[in-house]
């Protein structure tokens, strides 16, 4: 099986991800994610967000009135969330940390993670070690929400060639599923506009992600010390069904755990 290390993280991508997820209507989510939010008590305070990107989503809920935290392992995404951060005015704190080890200098209301961040996580005792530094910075009773592609999703994209030219720049996005092992593979050639005499730099990138069944997932929340609020088929409130692309976990921090 291929070692996959550090490969997730993004870099030169970065400079064009915003351009190429235009097709997603960020205010329409951060709506469906500030519903479960006040839902589940959190209509205000600090709040966490885990695998931040770009800081799109991280924006949208400052702009609702959340104080906010930003955490990824990218400077390249983060760069641009501080950018953004500048046009804004906003007060945000961007970290630039690996979700498995973060830390932070006091507890938060509610930790949120959005666009199947979690499945970059690709071994189970990693994803338990999040867990548990989410629960370890909870206040006690705080709220973590968070999002994951399921298995279906990967089935379903297979292996499959997605490609994309744009002023901006161009992009080639390779896919590979593997069954067995749960590994979903995505395989990134990026051509980015150098000057004006119409040449193009290349870069590479490959990004992993894991499939993880949701009873896995309940799991290793409660092994972490969290309580499974409710798992829902995404930007609804109904219970996953069996052709569900995207699911959302609603945990409560109820045990602190020593070590």
């Amino acid at each position: 099986m291929r070692e996959y290390g550090d490969a997730c993280v993004y870099g030169s991508f970065a400079q064009v991800y915003d351009t190429f997820m235009d097709n997603i209507d960020y205010p329409q989510w951060e709506s469906y994610l500030k519903g479960l939010l006040q839902s589940y008590g959190v209509d205000g305070g600090l709040v966490l967000e885990l695998g931040c990107g770009t800081g799109s989503m991280t924006e949208l809920l400052a702009a609702d009135g959340y104080d906010m935290i930003g955490v990824d392992n990218s400077e390249d995404m983060l760069e641009i969330a501080q950018e953004k951060k500048s046009a804004s005015g906003s007060d945000i704190l961007y970290l630039l940390q690996d979700m498995r080890e973060f830390e932070l200098y006091g507890t938060v209301r509610a930790v949120v993670s959005v666009c199947d961040s979690m499945n970059y996580i690709l071994e189970e005792d990693e994803l338990l070690q999040v867990f548990r530094l989410v629960n370890n910075y909870l206040d006690p009773g705080g709220v973590f929400i968070f999002d994951m592609n399921t298995r279906y999703k990967y089935e379903q994209i297979g292996d499959e060639t997605i490609a994309e030219n744009r002023e901006e720049g161009s992009f080639i996005w390779d896919n590979y599923f593997d069954d067995e092992s749960g590994i979903n593979e995505y395989e990134l050639a990026i051509f980015i506009p150098e000057g004006e005499d119409g040449l193009y730099r290349k870069y590479e990138e490959l990004h992993c992600q894991r499939a993880y069944e949701i009873g896995d997932i309940r799991r290793l929340l409660e092994q972490a010390g969290l309580r499974v609020e409710a798992v829902y088929d995404a930007f609804t409130r109904e219970e996953p069904r069996e052709d569900s692309e995207r699911v959302y976990f609603v945990a409560r921090e109820c045990v602190k755990q020593n070590g």
